[in-house]
């Protein structure tokens, strides 16, 4: 049986990454991409479906932690006889992927096991296995090989390949495996030593580059390494989490494939990259995000493939029971052919910030904007499935409105556009603005609301101050957070919205959403209430697992994490809320960080003047 979410930790090399457990099992790995079919499922099964355990015979007390500034992970285990620690990290430099996992005696002496099980497919597939010589095996099937090399002797039984050996202290003793397509020879071996320096030396020459420091810096670092962990290194593109289907709710049916890339995440992801001094990945980023929209407006989606792939079709795994029995087991996600109508204002976002801070202008920035605008001046009108993707039929979503309101707000005020240009779209940017302020709000209390003629409340209107939209202090503003403190808090942690609405046709329950959490604290911070906002943020930070690291949401019943893992929506998010905490607590003590807009428009929402200078000034800005 999988292992506690939380009790995962990911090492990666930025084309695939793998999650190991505090027992020293890897139950979770894709080859040669994120969104490969799996050779390690025991995560989603059990370890039938596919593990690698190096693990002590014994019973231990465990210690684990990523070296400093790095994804090379070490987990101590200490038994009555002696100390050992593995030591798991993926080399960035190596043609193929490769996992390379050392055992090193620290005391007296440790009997250990390794449980190696492969299977291809998602835990379908058994490999041909066979040897080569004394160090070195193979395991193909179709057109995957793995290849193993160790001086353990190992061996096959009952379709695993296991062995057990002794180490004592100052030995160490080496694992590799690679992956290779199985029409290509075999890769030399790799000198694991020269592998574990050149590791250590990417990842801190990397993590080194933070631009700021500050009391959460440990958590924003980790946040940030494991954002590049998620990278796709070949095109830039950054998948949601490493995994699919972890239940949102255990036991329940909401799991859902997040190894793709999200246009969502794109504004957010930008800010974080450039806040904490990250030009090029943000650049990357920006790159990637064109290149996977290239092409008509009305065929734009919600999310695509590492490398800008359309086709996600969503099927079922029925040989998988799931984690913890949560079913189905889902591959693709049907949500990529959704209607979401906030991915436009997101994508006018993301233009419009990469511009302010100097970016290098993407291909073709100006006609897509034209061409994306004129499509969204008729599509805001419709009803979509919303930022939460819904699967209980489209709806009029406020968010959504706001977010169209966004893409012709960031229009109107673009130096790239000529002037009749920025009053057309500052007209249909009003005329947006006043529909949103008449038919999404709930009149009794003077608050926004889900969609139109709704009367339940959404985390995502949370938003609405930080995008510009009105400012934090607008009366309707105050209103929502209090309505959301209300009705969407729990054990103080914010929940997505009200599922026993049935809005999104599933059984109701899930856990409370992460991101949404962080959102309130940047609200918070807006409003000026910086020790509330404090003691959040740190109830938020306090969540990490013990090597600083978060799902989707968490439940704060059975303390358990849920969802997918790690998220990178909930690492921007922290990295986010963190940089303007640090800012609102300590005004002049670091450098300005980016914000999401400059200031609010009083032509269009016509709030007190001292509100939006108010609001400004809590704002953040973009240097220069």
């Amino acid at each position: 049986m999988a292992g506690h979410i939380e009790d995962y930790a990911v090492i990666g090399d930025m084309r695939t990454a793998a999650l190991v457990g505090k027992d020293g099992s890897i139950d979770w790995l894709c080859f040669p991409r994120f969104d490969s079919g799996s050779c390690f499922a025991a995560l989603l099964g059990t370890s039938d479906h596919g593990r690698w355990l190096i693990g002590p015979e014994q019973q231990s007390r465990i210690r684990r932690r990523y070296r400093p500034g790095t994804l090379i992970l070490e987990t101590t285990f200490t038994t009555k006889t002696g100390k050992v620690t593995l030591i798991d990290f993926m080399p960035q430099a190596e043609e193929h992927s490769t996992i390379v996992r050392l055992v090193m005696g620290q005391e007296g002496s440790v009997k250990m096991l390794t449980d190696l099980v492969i299977r291809f497919d998602y835990g379908m597939s058994v490999p041909w296995v066979s040897r080569h010589n004394e160090t070195t095996v193979t395991a193909i099937a179709g057109p995957s090989m793995l290849v193993i090399r160790t001086p353990v002797p190992i061996r096959g039984k009952d379709l695993r390949t296991q062995g057990e050996f002794t180490i004592r202290k100052g030995e160490v003793v080496p694992f590799v495996l690679t992956y290779v397509p199985s029409h290509l020879p075999q890769p030399l071996p790799i000198d694991v030593e020269v592998a574990l320096s050149n590791t250590e030396t990417f990842w801190k020459g990397w993590s080194g580059r933070l631009g700021t420091k500050g009391k959460w810096t440990d958590a924003i670092q980790r946040s940030l390494i494991t954002l590049k962990a998620l990278s796709y290194r070949p095109t830039g593109g950054m998948v949601a989490a490493v995994t699919t289907s972890l239940p949102e709710k255990i036991g329940g049916a909401r799991n859902w494939d997040y190894r793709y890339c999200w246009l969502r995440d794109a504004t957010f992801t930008l800010l974080a990259f450039l806040n904490a001094g990250y030009i090029e990945e943000a650049d990357a980023w920006q790159q990637w995000l064109m290149r996977s929209i290239a092409g008509s407006p009305d065929q734009f989606q919600p999310m695509y493939g590492v490398a800008g792939e359309r086709q996600l079709d969503e099927w079922e795994i029925e040989w998988l029971p799931g984690y913890e029995q949560s079913r189905p087991v889902r591959v693709g996600n049907a949500a990529a052919s959704q209607l979401q109508v906030d991915i436009f204002g997101e994508l006018a976002d993301t233009l419009w910030l990469a511009g302010k801070a100097g970016l290098p202008p993407a291909p073709r920035r100006s006609e897509l904007r034209e061409v994306f605008l004129r499509h969204l001046e008729q599509a805001w009108r419709l009803p979509d499935e919303g930022i939460w993707e819904i699967r209980g039929g489209p709806q009029h979503f406020t968010h959504s409105k706001v977010m169209a309101w966004v893409a012709f707000d960031r229009a109107s005020r673009s130096s790239a556009l000529s002037v009749n240009e920025r009053a057309r779209w500052r007209k249909v940017a009003k005329e947006v603005h006043s529909d949103v302020c008449r038919r999404g709000i709930d009149q009794r209390r003077k608050c926004f609301v889900q969609s139109y003629g709704s009367e339940f409340m959404d985390a995502s209107l949370l938003l609405l101050p930080i995008v510009g939209f009105l400012p934090a202090s607008d009366r309707r503003i105050r209103n929502t957070v209090h309505e959301i403190e209300k009705r969407l808090i729990s054990n103080g942690l914010v929940y997505r919205y009200e599922t026993k609405s049935g809005v999104d046709n599933l059984p109701p329950g899930e856990g409370a959403f992460l991101a949404c959490s962080f959102w309130l604290v940047d609200i918070y911070v807006l409003t000026g209430r910086k020790r509330t906002a404090q003691k959040l943020f740190e109830r938020l930070i306090a969540i990490c697992n013990d090597v600083g690291l978060l799902a989707e949401e968490y439940d704060p019943t059975a303390k358990r994490m849920v969802g997918n893992f790690p998220q990178a929506f909930s690492h921007v998010a922290l990295v986010n809320a963190a940089l303007n905490l640090s800012q609102a607590l300590a005004p002049g003590s670091s450098r300005p960080v980016a914000k999401r807009h400059s200031k609010s428009r009083t032509d269009s929402i016509r709030a007190p003047a001292t509100a939006t200078r108010r609001n400004s000034e809590a704002n953040r800005h973009v240097p220069g």
